[in-house]
């Protein structure tokens, strides 16, 4: 089947491409790209580009799957609709199934239920049995089934940390941590400054951060393992990364869209979904990390898609567990207030959402350039919707923006070979 889209704005990072033109998609793969195509093909397919937008499909570092162990939050099959429909062509998800992604049979099995699936599906293996920060699994018998090892949680502590790091070494896996301190955290639920104390909640100090961050580089520097620092939240972690980075530390980073889109200051809601695993910034950390990505010291933008159950969620905000989903919305809302706001270029956002990500899990990115394999992502930015449970195809609704209208929205997402059609 060949398929001509007419006149749509063509992105790719890689290139630095940002034309108008004409596509013509073939068997799966981008065979023209010019100012003006025809095609008289019997089984050509013509769409209205104009207004729209083709790119390479987006690539998430880490979302939870929920499969096996919560059904009744997420399945596979729910889970990847709503990538697929959000412009998402490929997933990382994280360990922390029902039992937990720890042993090569439960890796394998986690494995074989990709099949089917309209997005590409990786997963990273734990770092320490039931993710407990205890104790080593058997990494070298892992790592030819996953992406790379990550918890998901707190880092562990540092001697065992470094024990980990000088035997992942040798096996060229990317390890994604989250840089935290649990015994500096306490029982904090927002970050800590002016507005916890205004609005009355447990503050969780940035050095609960900073201080994991600086002793986890010092350990990079002793034994140069890569290391992916994830869930990154404060103006001091985005200064620490840039000097480690300078140094030549084999590190990359990456911080969530709501960490971009929102700061302490929208708590005053005391809305429960945006109690997050790693608290929203004060005002001046979200404008560093919004700096960060643009200057590339922050390398990617993850969702960190994590379904909740609307009982366990509407509870009062510090006793709400945290986790918002966001595969669906993470790229009409960075497009608004991120691009049309003039904070990033277009292809500064489609660089730190697709190609990065990419990189950061050591895969070839995704390409908008003839050649290419077909993994795009079809956007239209003034296209208007409901994030309501009909619009969203996730199973769970813990979202900031849940019965808000959106602007911007995934029209087709091209994914091994399959059109999903929004």
């Amino acid at each position: 089947m060949t398929e001509l889209i007419k006149q749509v704005r063509v992105l790719d990072p890689e290139s630095e491409t940002d034309i108008v033109a004409d596509v013509r998609l073939d068997s799966g793969q981008i065979a023209a790209i010019a100012p003006q195509l025809s095609d008289r093909s019997e089984d050509l397919t013509i769409t209205d580009g104009q207004g729209q937008i083709l790119a390479p499909g987006l690539v998430d570092l880490y979302s939870s799957s929920d499969e096996p162990g919560y059904e009744d939050r997420e399945t596979l099959a729910s889970l990847t609709a709503a990538a697929a429909a959000g412009g998402f062509t490929r997933l990382a998800l994280l360990p922390n199934t029902n039992p937990p992604l720890d042993n090569l049979p439960s890796v394998q099995t986690q494995q074989r239920r990709y099949s089917g699936l309209p997005v590409r599906c990786a997963t990273w293996g734990a770092i320490t049995p039931q993710l407990a920060g205890k104790g080593m699994v058997e990494y070298q018998e892992l790592a030819p089934q996953v992406v790379g090892f990550s918890d998901g949680t707190a880092m562990p502590p540092l001697d065992l940390l470094r024990r980990i790091l000088e035997y992942l070494q040798p096996l060229g896996k990317p390890i994604a941590i989250a840089p935290v301190l649990p015994q500096l955290r306490g029982n904090g639920v927002m970050r800590e400054g002016d507005w916890s104390i205004q609005l009355g909640l447990p503050g969780d100090p940035s050095y609960s951060e900073t201080a994991a961050l600086a002793a986890l580089l010092e350990l990079v520097a002793a034994v140069p393992t890569p290391i992916h620092l994830m869930r990154i939240s404060t103006a001091k972690s985005v200064d620490l990364i840039a000097t480690a980075k300078a140094q030549g530390l084999p590190i990359t980073a990456s911080t969530t869209w709501l960490h971009l889109l929102y700061d302490t200051r929208a708590l005053t809601s005391y809305d429960p979904t945006l109690h997050l695993a790693t608290p929203l910034g004060n005002p001046a950390d979200c404008e560093a990390l919004r700096a960060g990505v643009k200057a590339g010291v922050i390398d990617a933008i993850a969702v960190d898609h994590t379904p909740i159950s609307y009982e366990d969620k509407t509870v009062s905000f510090a006793e709400s567990p945290p986790g918002a989903i966001g595969l669906q919305t993470a790229l009409p809302c960075l497009w608004q207030q991120l691009v049309i706001s003039g904070h990033l270029t277009a292809l500064e956002l489609w660089n730190a959402i697709s190609t990065q990500p990419a990189r950061c899990l050591r895969q070839a990115p995704p390409r908008c350039a003839v050649g290419a394999a077909a993994e795009l992502t079809l956007f239209d930015p003034q296209r208007v919707w409901t994030a309501d449970a009909p619009g969203l195809r996730s199973l769970s609704t813990n979202s900031p923006l849940f019965e808000q209208q959106i602007v911007g929205q995934v029209v087709t997402t091209y994914s091994q070979h399959h059109n999903q059609i929004v």
